[in-house]
């Protein structure tokens, strides 16, 4: 199994490496009257890494509310069963 994940992970970062490769052209992205120019492949990367930190993000926010929530309930039933 170990060999089938390594051989898939070389596959993935052979098509991203070909990806960068290809994508040397440059493009400008305006934000806020600030223009930045960047390859193609580097505003692709940074896109993937700022989704990655706010989807991680997001999943914390969600786990942490669900315990909260589950706490609250489990202690809530435990309340009311000492009564």
């Amino acid at each position: 199994m170990r060999l089938l994940a390594f051989l898939v992970l070389l596959a993935v970062i052979g098509v991203v490496v070909v990806f960068a490769v290809q994508n040397q052209q440059d493009i400008t992205l305006t934000i806020l009257n600030t223009h930045l120019t960047a390859s193609v492949a580097a505003v692709i990367g940074a896109t993937y890494v700022l989704g990655m930190c706010s989807g991680w993000t997001i999943i914390g926010v969600l786990r942490r509310s669900f315990e909260r929530a589950t706490d609250f309930h489990d202690a809530r039933q435990q309340s009311t069963a000492q009564r």
